[in-house]
């Protein structure tokens, strides 16, 4: 067995260094904090079983090094799942006769293929309505979409993490939810809590406001301070944990298990995306940041989408709820626990969950 120590600024970092060298088969010994030149850094020990060398990489600095090498990095079956899909949609999408549904239904499937809505689901939505005469569109439409609002009663679990690529306001959603629910419960005992390595500027925005409202603020930089927090749980009625976004291959599992949350059965994580993304990046997404805890979707930045069929097709194709709709500037006011008429008032109607209209 080869063991070897890694140090780096971030546990996100040094936890990359190991992937890197050692591969997805590396053993996490240990994980902690230590001074290093007076700064605290993250140590890691893995190890792993001997493996014989890899094979020389070919150069890259060409134009068909590149496209050969992300093509041998990439997974065979995905490409070939994408490949039959695709042909699959070829085939579906002829049948899809307008002249068999009613003037109506052509109009509602219309308007949701302008929206952006996936031809998977155009295509479930045909099928239930040429199956049922005058079928309503929402008729159609309702069991593809659930919603689960982000209230203290209804989500009743105490550790909630919020998870997402950077930049997707993972921090700013948190920071809104925490206001929105001390303002409605003023007793309500919250913490607010950050896994960026203490870096990140969004550590910076959570210790503030927690200051400014009276809340609880803990950082997690090793597994060990996330066990120390578990132990102190009971001092709070809700814990929200700012996840850091995850760079490169790794994933949300593998981070999860890297810090232990994958055995903390009292947490539920919730996935925050922005309506604008690519049809390429949505599908990325699903796949970093899967997990067994994922158990709803947070929408924001709604105010500066175009379009919102991307709701829809992430519904389908992960099966999770809406809790949460986030929108405008301010921090305040600005994000509302999501029901099914509000999103569908969005997607129809174009109207914010604070009854303006987007344009």
């Amino acid at each position: 067995m080869r063991m070897k120590t890694y140090r780096a600024a971030t546990s996100t970092a040094a936890f990359a260094k190991v992937k890197s060298e050692l591969g997805d088969e590396a053993v996490i010994l240990s994980n902690k904090t230590v001074t290093e030149n007076g700064c605290k850094c993250c140590e890691i020990v893995a190890a792993v079983d001997n493996q014989p060398a890899r094979p020389a990489r070919p150069q890259q600095d060409t134009k068909e090094g590149v496209v050969d090498a992300a093509l041998r990095d990439s997974v065979g079956w995905q490409r070939e799942w994408s490949q039959i899909k695709g042909q699959i949609m070829a085939l579906m999408k002829p049948q899809m006769d307008p002249a068999r549904l009613s003037p109506k239904q052509r109009v509602a499937l219309e308007y949701l293929e302008r929206e952006e809505v996936d031809e998977r689901v155009l295509t479930h939505v045909y099928c239930t309505m040429r199956e049922t005469e005058n079928c309503p569109v929402m008729t159609a439409l309702d069991p593809l979409l659930k919603a689960t609002p982000f209230t203290s009663g209804t989500w009743t679990n105490t550790f909630h993490a919020f998870a997402g690529p950077g930049g997707a306001g993972k921090t700013s959603s948190l920071v809104r939810l925490a206001l929105r629910m001390k303002k409605e419960r003023p007793g309500m005992r919250l913490c607010l809590a950050t896994a960026d390595g203490g870096r990140g500027k969004g550590r910076l925005i959570l210790k503030h406001y927690a200051e400014l409202s009276g809340l609880a603020f803990r950082e997690i930089i090793t597994r060990e301070d996330f066990a120390l927090l578990r132990d102190e749980a009971r001092q709070f009625d809700m814990i929200l944990i700012d996840l850091p976004g995850l760079s490169g291959r790794t994933t949300l599992e593998e981070w999860s298990r890297l810090y232990g949350l994958d055995e903390c059965p009292d947490l539920s994580i919730h996935l925050v995306m922005n309506p604008y993304y690519s049809k390429g990046q949505f599908e990325r997404f699903m796949d970093k940041y899967k997990s067994e805890q994922l158990a709803s979707v947070i929408w924001t930045k709604l105010d500066e989408a175009c379009t919102f069929g991307s709701i829809l097709n992430m519904a389908f194709a992960g099966g999770l709820p809406v809790s949460a709709l986030s929108y405008g500037p301010g921090l305040k006011n600005s994000i509302s626990p999501a029901t099914e008429e509000m999103i569908w008032r969005l997607m129809f109607m174009r109207r914010l969950p604070d009854g303006n209209t987007q344009p």
